[in-house]
């Protein structure tokens, strides 16, 4: 099944939903990182949240950035996402396995840690990006971002984040949703909608089951209460290119670039979120030191 995102109104427009089946995209971010089985889940849940809040973005150029920086022994969480799904993730240590919790599931929250930040940056256009963070109150990141949407947006919503990894760890399933409540919506849509999420199984068990994710948007409102406004691929896609870091490099001022020159007769990059590496030999260090000047 690929991954994608669906966007809805529910309770004669009183709710926005957006479900996601992520599992492909978090897959590719354990490849790539080569992470262990509780780093997944977590670096997962991550991907799952900020590409379900790139998609409520308004503009192509718009991109929004989510940084968890907890206390656990992951370190910093980055992700990157766009209107179009398209998100990339890092991870500082993704070689964290833990025990189970006392639920019987990977124990983010242990990874993460329970103190810290999380922090959202939209870059859209203007001179100075928006930018709103909140303490984290809990470490499993559903909260968390449920938390934000809350505080620093005002925007009442509820998440739902899963990942479910395999023993050789690699990804089963994962995915999520992000229920909103609109202006005007009544009490009584808001009860019921809360004793739905507390019911409903994890995303990531009902994709287990082949559920799809019309039959998941089912779950949360009921049948034949909902509109779906769009269905969208989503991906893991990073959008380094070597022109970024030569920026990057000229940046450094000539000075910089000449100890690289002297000491090491070359560079190499490497992107954080895709591991794709870049090579400069002394030739092109002296141009971007010439652009330096």
């Amino acid at each position: 099944m690929s991954d994608s995102l669906i966007k809805a109104l529910a309770y004669n427009n009183e709710i926005r939903v957006y479900v996601i089946n992520a599992t492909n995209m978090v897959e590719e971010a354990r490849k790539l990182h080569d992470s262990w089985s509780t780093a997944t889940a977590a670096i997962g849940r991550t991907i799952i949240g900020t590409t379900l809040l790139g998609a409520t973005l308004k503009n192509e150029q718009d991109k929004l950035t989510v940084r968890i920086q907890g206390n656990g022994p992951l370190g910093h969480i980055i992700a990157d996402s766009n209107m179009y799904g398209e998100t990339k993730a890092y991870v500082d240590n993704p070689h964290v396995t833990l025990d189970l919790n006392d639920k019987g599931k990977l124990d983010v929250k242990g990874a993460v840690g329970t103190e810290g930040m999380l922090s959202v940056s939209k870059d859209q256009g203007l001179k100075t990006p928006f930018s709103g963070q909140v303490p984290l109150i809990s470490g499993e990141l559903a909260e968390d971002f449920t938390y934000y949407m809350a505080v620093s947006e005002q925007t009442p919503s509820a998440f739902g984040l899963s990942v479910l990894v395999n023993p050789d760890e690699s990804v089963q399933t994962a995915g999520g949703f992000m229920i909103q409540v609109l202006p005007g919506a009544s009490d009584e849509t808001i009860d019921e909608l809360e004793k739905t999420i507390q019911q409903i199984p994890q995303i990531s068990d009902s994709l287990d089951k082949n559920t799809d994710l019309e039959a998941i948007l089912i779950q949360l409102v009921g049948e034949d209460n909902y509109k779906i406004l769009e269905e969208m691929p989503v991906s893991f896609k990073c959008d380094c290119s070597k022109e970024r870091f030569s920026n990057a490099i000229v940046s450094l001022g000539k000075d910089e670039i000449q100890q690289m020159i002297d000491e090491d007769g070359g560079a190499e990059a490497v992107c954080h979120f895709c591991r794709s590496k870049y090579e400069y030999d002394i030739n092109e260090l002296e141009a971007l030191k010439e652009e330096a000047k």
